[in-house]
């Protein structure tokens, strides 16, 4: 992927923050090995670990996982990390009960969006669950610099995909999907009207 230093240049501003819901994972999951793909500084990954679950958070940005790491070891949180790249995990098959994946299948073009899946699937066990949350096509962030169908390059350098509900079927088409919803809502700036769309889903590994 050519996307590690537009991440890097991001997580130095440190925008991406918490805390964010968990309210999918939560009805599912009790406990367990979880992996956070594109964890960031974390702000997932160290809710799950203070919930009892034992984690692991990976992404590209080294700097990201730095932070992570330094603010788990200030509450007393035990978090695993790797630096790596999604499409091709680090880890032995059947790794993990669940995976978490909240906003970074939106950063991938296609053939890295594929093998991103396959791998995160490989690392899952059976009957385990993957959790996913993208950006829909009709949120006001869509458009710009396009290098591929529904997907962008920001100023900053980091790609944006925004999906459609039958793509996001189609990809997720190896697993039994048991949750799939769609959100759409209104927001305000500078006095107009934009709409934010999301897709959340629950994928089960048969």
């Amino acid at each position: 992927m050519h996307h590690i230093l537009a991440w890097n240049r991001e997580h130095e501003r440190n925008c991406w923050k918490g805390p964010y819901s968990l309210r999918l994972f939560e009805k599912y999951m009790r406990k367990g090995t979880v992996l956070d793909a594109g964890c960031g500084s974390g702000r997932y990954t160290i809710p799950l670990a203070s919930r009892g679950f034992n984690t692991t958070g990976i992404d590209v940005a080294t700097k990201a996982i730095r932070r992570m790491l330094d603010t788990a070891g200030a509450r007393g949180l035990q978090v695993d990390s790797a630096a790596a790249d999604v499409t091709r995990l680090p880890f032995r098959d059947s790794s993990f009960d669940a995976v978490m994946c909240y906003g970074m299948l939106q950063h991938l073009l296609v053939d890295e969006r594929k093998m991103a899946i396959s791998e995160l699937s490989r690392v899952l066990k059976k009957g385990g669950y993957m959790f996913i949350e993208v950006f829909g096509e009709e949120d006001m962030r869509s458009g710009g610099d396009e290098v591929e169908k529904g997907s962008y390059r920001r100023k900053s350098g980091v790609i944006y995909h925004y999906f459609s509900w039958d793509e996001l079927n189609w990809l997720l088409g190896g697993f039994e999907l048991v949750e799939l919803t769609e959100r759409k809502s209104n927001c305000v700036f500078r006095g107009v009207r934009y709409m934010r769309h999301m897709f959340r889903a629950a994928a089960r590994k048969p």
